[in-house]
């Protein structure tokens, strides 16, 4: 896509590959999903999956890209997952939320509501029936999710209602994830939200707040769906 319909008013009009990451964080009481990408089925079908949208945002996806393989690679079993912290509950962030049967799910307070209303396009009503029949919890503030500060919900509003970021602190780092808070790089330097962003106002609130908190915690700030964040972060045997 270009990179311009990610920043409102950019002119940059240069084609671009975004990725749809989810994060692994392993902590002595529990593993964290950070975002689940897409849903399984996409592998094989994804326009029966996703419609013209597959086409026309060109999504290519294989089958060792599923999320809940990428955990198994790793070498962990799928019910080791605790806790499955969704950003929103857009189609490639939560696809593949239900394979993980043990898991808590964490949501910003507002985005069930949100995503149930129908009103959003990018909300698929499979994904947000999948995660309801798990266990989930709403928060209505940030969430410290092991009491120690290592790994925390950051109530980051406006892309969607109930929006999360989180701030993970490992021991010889930090980074803010922001899932779709912020697209990239641009708009975190200007300050601009994304075009669809469902509150403009609130979603520059937001970016201020990652400004914010990466500065105070000396975090470094990885924007998801950013191609230049994700070749300078990722580690180095992923694509």
């Amino acid at each position: 896509m270009r990179r311009s319909t990610l920043v409102v008013g950019s002119a940059d009009v240069g084609e671009i590959r975004i990725p749809a990451p989810a994060f692994l964080i392993e902590h002595r009481d529990g593993l964290v999903l950070f975002d689940a990408g897409l849903a399984p089925e996409a592998v094989a079908d994804p326009r029966g999956t996703y419609g013209e949208r597959a086409e026309r945002l060109q999504l290519r996806f294989t089958a060792d890209q599923r999320v809940d393989r990428q955990v198994l690679a790793a070498g962990f079993q799928l019910t080791d997952v605790t806790h499955v912290v969704l950003s929103h509950l857009h189609f490639d962030h939560a696809g593949c939320a239900h394979t993980f049967p043990s898991a808590q799910i964490v949501l910003g307070g507002g985005a069930l509501a949100h995503a149930r209303s129908g009103a959003d396009k990018y909300s698929r009503p499979v994904d947000v029936a999948r995660v309801m029949a798990g266990t989930v919890v709403e928060l209505v503030e940030d969430g410290d999710l092991f009491g120690d500060g290592s790994v925390v919900t950051l109530r980051t509003p406006g892309h969607t209602p109930g929006h999360v970021s989180l701030l993970v602190r490992l021991p010889a780092s930090a980074y803010v994830l922001t899932g779709d808070a912020l697209h990239a790089r641009e708009a975190l330097l200007s300050e601009t939200p994304f075009p669809g962003d469902h509150d403009p106002a609130e979603a520059i609130r937001s970016i201020r707040r990652i400004k914010a908190v990466a500065d105070e915690c000396r975090a470094d700030i990885w924007i998801n769906h950013d191609p230049t964040d994700w070749d300078r972060l990722r580690p180095r045997h992923l694509p």
